[in-house]
């Protein structure tokens, strides 16, 4: 990666099929996890079996896209090129409201469409609830969280 490229160069493979429902649900605004057919247990991250029977019978669906923090880290330098002028930024872990074993990683943001750098890290705190939001970045539908109202 060179020094010119910038975050939006790095961005997910979206032919892979294992994750691609996962991408297309962000492209119309849904947060989607994985649920076994026959348990219902739901997971994410995404994977062929379900980790509670062994079924290979997998359905992709909408969740309510609330949540709140569990964890978060202020990022700094050293960083991939790309991210170093954004720096530092909050990464939040999201613990998500149906079911707080599955948890995201990513950016909580001022506002939707806001840099990755609009949030101050000694405004957050463990335990704030947070919504989904979507950005377009090239050709993905991000998401990134909110603080929700």
């Amino acid at each position: 990666m060179s020094a010119t490229e910038s975050p939006d160069d790095i961005l997910p493979d979206l032919d892979e099929p294992g994750s691609l429902p996962f991408w297309q649900g962000c492209a119309v605004g849904e947060l989607r996890v994985q649920r076994c057919v026959d348990c219902e247990l739901v997971t994410h991250p995404p994977r062929p079996m379900c980790p509670g029977c062994r079924s290979i019978e997998r359905e992709w669906i909408a969740t309510s896209g609330f949540g709140k923090i569990w964890s978060f880290i202020n990022v700094h330098p050293p960083l991939l090129p790309a991210y170093s002028p954004l720096a530092p930024f909050p990464v939040i872990i999201v613990e998500l409201e149906e079911n707080p074993k599955i948890r995201f990683v990513g950016n909580l943001v001022a506002a939707p469409g806001a840099p990755i750098n609009s949030v101050a890290a000694a405004s957050i705190s463990i335990g704030q609830r947070v919504r989904v939001t979507f950005e377009l970045v090239q050709d993905v539908t991000l998401p990134r969280w909110v603080l929700a109202d």
